[in-house]
């Protein structure tokens, strides 16, 4: 039984709860900047516009490029982990007795290394296709 909940709350109940957590703190973000507004429109003070503009990402090209790179190494690193395991496991059965995921380390490995594998392809094209915008990025940073 122990066996099967510890999966259950980590692939369903703990996303669950984060995207719940996440929505109850933007909401109370939204509820706090209507009630600052309406304070200000009763008071009949300047109304500052840029309250509710959303945040735009202030990182540059260079920096998600670095951000694919980073998370091409970790899923690949991730993967040879696991591959490892599996193919020791495979070689000795019993070395790993009691982890649960063991059965699944071989399939798991090669599942990051697709994803790490796809991400360095991603960020490969990703800085041939940008180069001329990282120039200019570069360019304007410098001025």
């Amino acid at each position: 039984m122990e066996d099967v909940l510890v999966p259950i709350f980590i692939c369903t109940i703990l996303p669950i709860a984060i995207v719940w957590l996440v929505g109850r703190v933007r909401k109370h973000e939204t509820d706090k900047k209507t009630e600052i507004m309406l304070k200000a429109i009763e008071n009949g003070a300047q109304i500052d516009t840029q309250l509710f503009k959303s945040k735009q990402s202030t990182r540059s090209i260079k920096q998600e490029l670095m951000d694919k790179f980073t998370g091409a190494c970790v899923t690949s690193f991730m993967g040879v982990a696991f591959l490892v395991i599996g193919l020791v496991n495979q070689s000795n059965p019993g070395m790993f007795k009691g982890m649960w995921f063991i059965e699944t380390a071989l399939s798991a490995g090669a599942i990051l290394m697709a994803i790490g594998f796809a991400l360095f392809l991603s960020y490969l094209v990703s800085r041939r296709t940008l180069a001329k915008e990282i120039e200019a990025e570069d360019k304007n940073q410098e001025k």
